[in-house]
């Protein structure tokens, strides 16, 4: 049963009386990210696609406001029209999972998904200003504000921006924008192996020329040949001038090509969807997150251990995109497979299972193990703002 309150006193009211009755509550926005996480038995879904619309915009303060079922294309529309963006490019699962609904403000909260521009822009739990709330217990809690600011004690806006709504339902949430960009260029250099790529894309992020994406597609993903992909925007009249004199400094990897404009914005958007790995469905996807430096030498292992994948790099190689052909093959392969890419990634990294079938997802971890101390914190988290278990029990982690 699928409960979709029209108001936060309704969906207060609904908590708490889950909760005086000892039943437990999926949280469903659009239902597009259904697929990730670990399979949740619930007695009731609580959806937010009753709580709709835009509560404050104000472009002179490049601040805008919505309630958690406001779908993003009715925040980005009402951005667009005054010249404005989300600016950390927030991700749309809808190509790995086939989805059919709308990703919503609520999920890009709950998931905290950022894209390409992350490393120049920030994440979106960096441009998430405030959220509302309702905790486990039925509370409605108010957090955070309109401005930037220092805060003192426990960040209750950042601590919900990916908790996958393990902790609370988010209700409303605010962020900074900032202004839309008037023209994109893509620098393209064939032809480079993944340390060529990472070392090219240090370069030019390292560079004073502005680089808001910086990916690697090896062979095979999308053309025959590898491309790594550099990213310039904003000022129209500088892109000219900062991209000529990138190539400069990047001509010792090779010569650079351009994509601009509409091609250059379909690309990034490829980039940031996935849309690369997304077929064959059969395909588990995995997000690996490791020092920029790191990623090559964390493809060749997990080539050296024979483990049949494709990849891509984003965030100047800081984040790989791996699509594993394992849920075919037997549970014990498939489980060598989720070790050996823990194993390759080693302690500083983080690696989650992004799509996988209920099986694989049930029996393995889909977010990066955390050692006895943090899982402990995170036990007492939960506690302090569910403590009965009753909303996404077990979604992140078993028995949290």
């Amino acid at each position: 049963m699928t409960l979709a309150p029209t108001s936060e006193a309704q969906a207060a009211d609904i908590i708490r009386a889950a909760r005086t009755a000892r039943q437990t509550l999926s949280l469903e926005g659009g239902g597009t990210r259904a697929g990730f996480g670990r399979p949740v038995q619930t007695d009731e879904t609580l959806s937010t696609r009753g709580l709709t619309g835009i509560t404050l915009h104000e472009p002179a303060e490049l601040v805008i406001s919505a309630r958690a079922g406001t779908p993003v294309a009715e925040l980005e529309a009402a951005l667009d029209a005054k010249g404005q963006m989300l600016p950390f490019e927030p991700m749309d699962h809808r190509a790995i999972y086939a989805g059919s609904g709308e990703p919503t403000v609520g999920g890009i909260v709950a998931c905290a998904a950022s894209g390409p521009r992350r490393i120049q822009a920030g994440a979106a739990r960096d441009l998430l200003l405030g959220v509302r709330l309702i905790n486990g217990k039925g509370e409605i809690v108010k957090s955070g504000g309109r401005v930037m600011k220092n805060v003192t004690g426990l960040d209750l806006v950042k601590l919900n921006c990916g908790a996958h709504g393990t902790l609370a339902l988010i209700t409303e949430a605010t962020f900074k924008v900032l202004p839309k960009v008037e023209r994109t260029i893509t620098l393209v250099i064939e032809g480079l192996d993944d340390r060529q790529a990472a070392s090219a894309m240090a370069v030019a992020l390292g560079s004073p020329f502005g680089v808001s994406g910086a990916a690697h597609l090896p062979a095979g993903i999308g053309t025959p040949s590898a491309r790594t992909l550099l990213r310039l925007e904003h000022f129209r009249d500088s892109i000219d001038y900062r991209a000529g004199e990138l190539a400069k400094l990047l001509a010792s990897f090779g010569r650079a090509g351009r994509i601009e404009d509409d091609a250059s914005c379909d690309l990034w958007r490829a980039v940031r969807d996935v849309t690369l790995l997304a077929e064959p469905r059969d395909d588990a996807i995995w997000r690996i997150s490791v020092a920029p430096t790191h990623g090559p030498a964390v493809v060749a292992a997990l080539q050296q251990a024979q483990l049949p994948f494709r990849h891509f790099f984003d965030w100047g190689g800081g984040l790989i995109w791996l699509a594993c052909a394992m849920q075919g093959q037997e549970r014990a392969l498939q489980d060598a497979g989720a070790q050996a890419i823990r194993s390759a990634i080693g302690r500083d990294g983080h690696a989650t299972l992004i799509r996988g079938t209920e099986d694989l997802r049930a029996r393995i971890d889909v977010f990066q193990p955390l050692d006895p101390a943090l899982m402990k914190i995170t036990a007492a988290i939960k506690a302090s703002f569910d403590p009965d278990r009753i909303l996404n029990p077990g979604r992140m982690y078993a028995g949290v």
